[in-house]
């Protein structure tokens, strides 16, 4: 997978950022020896993802029943030796710590969140970490809660938004359901959502100082919405708002009155 999409990189009009993914879940063949898998993981896999330089960054999924906070550790202590910024899923089900270890590392992010700890979020405001909220998944799997955005951004996190798209957990491609969703259940004024949409995501991959705002001597993505108040983006949800994409200067998309 990481093959095919370092070849999407050269060939597709997406910015694609890879991150590897090997710690995200147990393989059914290494459930009875999980230390042996991190071992794999660490000694066979990492070099070779680093020796093709096939991702930016890696992630591991850092909760009850999955990997634990020091197996997380030794993964991505060792990702960074190998060139790879950390990522974590982290307190996406349960308080266990994900949030805390994303600050100690100072990774580029930490997601889902839905269940941080205060001392998680007091850890990563201090640590300048972004949280990348993923409603669109705790809508899909039926979850009673959200996470909790307000907290964090009354405690100075940068916080982001993502859609998570995956077969799993949210088959959703949608960045105007995220941000109405944002508004709606994370109680997020439309100005955050967008802030959280553009540039903290583009911190989250840290790319601030070439994406995610529109300024002099950075990349020229925009996107132009078919809309009177910016307001109405995540109001007026489940249409297609765009008018047009322009990516790096060039128009990618054209559609709508909006577009001319």
């Amino acid at each position: 997978m990481l093959r095919v999409t370092s070849e999407l990189v050269d060939t597709h009009v997406v910015d694609i950022v890879p991150t590897f993914l090997g710690a995200h879940e147990f393989p059914d063949e290494w459930r009875d020896d999980r230390e042996g898998y991190v071992d794999h993981l660490i000694d066979d896999m990492m070099p070779a993802v680093a020796a093709e330089k096939l991702a930016r960054f890696c992630d591991v999924f850092c909760e009850e029943g999955v990997f634990t906070v020091e197996q997380s550790r030794r993964v991505l202590t060792a990702a960074r030796a190998h060139g790879m910024e950390p990522k974590l899923h982290a307190d996406e089900l349960h308080a266990a710590g994900g949030g805390e270890l994303a600050a100690e590392l100072k990774a580029a992010s930490a997601d889902h969140l839905v269940c941080v700890s205060d001392d998680g979020i007091a850890a990563l405001a201090a640590s300048g970490v972004v949280a990348v909220l993923l409603p669109g998944t705790t809508l899909s799997l039926g979850s009673s809660g959200f996470a909790p955005a307000r907290k964090m951004i009354e405690a100075g996190v940068p916080v982001a938004l993502a859609t998570d798209c995956n077969p799993g957990s949210s088959m959703t491609e949608s960045m105007q359901i995220i941000l109405a969703l944002a508004s709606m259940m994370l109680r997020m004024t439309p100005e955050e959502a967008l802030v959280a949409a553009t540039v903290n995501a583009a911190a989250a991959l840290r790319a601030a100082d070439v994406l995610g705002s529109l300024a002099p001597g950075r990349q020229c993505d925009a996107v132009i919405w078919e809309v009177d108040d910016y307001r109405a983006i995540p109001y007026h949800y489940g249409v297609n708002l765009v008018a047009a994409v322009v990516k790096r200067g060039e128009m990618v998309v054209s559609r709508g009155a909006g577009a001319t």
